[in-house]
């Protein structure tokens, strides 16, 4: 699918494109979602730019996300997806060349429908391909701080889980902490490729004074959101290892238990193992009060051990 975009009166107009010939020069940004080989062919033949590749987008080589050379300034981005209640990192293509920016990636994505919804509204929000790449930047980043505040407050929820007295649910806070970790992850690698994409994107003569402010906003933005995420990161292992360690402590108190009833039951069933003999030659055997005098030895062996036990206060 091909959107194309033009400003009409400092607003950021979107036009439908039936065919090459609809991708006129006052087109300023084209946004290609899953094209398909026809729409590729419109957008490379009617603007005479190049597209990447699936193979190209996926590049994690510094050198190979974010350049320039003849066909314009190259920027290959991780964009944050929610999928089947999974996030995900989805690589979405920026080519910025002769005023017009390009932008491909495989799925819809809410940052774009969020900045479009912006840029329909706002007159003068971004009216230049470099300002539309500024705003997706910014826009995304948004989000991603947005998805911190969800992870925080979820932490939070499960911190009191764990941390409460209640610790029956102990592998359900496991199961959120990982999501969580997970999440975290996906956000920081998110992160990071921002901050190297701005940094590159500041390095370069495209971004005139007042984009180079905001650009610098964005960048101040992102490196706080990163102090941010290794402050979850931390708070996601103290909680893993207050899990593991109540998961322990229930764990040794069964064994515990079980220890100590094998201790309990020791004595009774020695005496009964002997008196269980089948010797000709047992006293014992013939005395009127053998049986009850085993019995009573018995109770008495198994309760000496558990009142001691007790007395050493082992049982709580």
């Amino acid at each position: 699918m091909i959107t194309a975009f033009a400003v009409n009166n400092g607003i950021l107009e979107q036009r439908s494109v039936d065919g090459p010939d609809d991708l006129d020069q006052s087109i300023v940004w084209i946004d290609l979602v899953a094209p398909t080989a026809e729409e590729r062919g419109w957008v490379e033949d009617a603007c005479e730019q190049s597209l990447p590749t699936a193979e190209e987008m996926s590049e994690i080589e510094a050198t190979a996300r974010f350049f320039e050379d003849e066909d314009g300034l190259h920027v290959n981005s991780y964009f944050l997806y929610e999928d089947d209640d999974r996030y995900i990192n989805l690589n979405v293509a920026f080519t910025l060349s002769n005023r017009r920016l390009f932008t491909l990636h495989d799925r819809d994505l809410p940052t774009f429908r969020m900045f479009r919804l912006r840029a329909r509204r706002q007159a003068e929000f971004a009216t230049e391909a470099s300002e539309i790449l500024l705003g997706l930047l910014e826009t995304t980043v948004e989000q991603l701080a947005d998805e911190l505040e969800q992870v925080y407050t979820s932490l939070e929820s499960v911190s009191q889980a764990v941390l409460s007295e209640e610790t029956q649910n102990m592998h359900e806070a496991l199961a959120q902490l990982a999501t969580q970790e997970d999440t975290t992850g996906k956000i920081r690698l998110s992160l990071m490729d921002k901050q190297r994409i701005l940094s590159f994107l500041s390095r370069k003569s495209l971004l005139d004074g007042d984009d180079r402010q905001e650009l610098r906003e964005i960048l101040r933005d992102v490196e706080s959101l990163l102090s941010h995420t290794a402050f979850l990161f931390e708070k996601v292992n103290f909680l893993m290892d207050a899990a593991m360690g109540f998961i322990n402590i229930q764990q040794n108190q069964i064994i515990k238990i079980f220890s100590i009833a094998a201790v309990v039951f020791l004595p009774p069933t020695m005496i009964a193992s002997i008196y269980g003999m089948n010797f000709v030659h047992m006293p014992e055997l013939s005395w009127t009060f053998g049986y009850p005098l085993a019995l009573l030895l018995m109770l008495l062996s198994g309760i000496a051990p558990y009142l001691y036990f007790r007395h050493k206060g082992w049982l709580r």
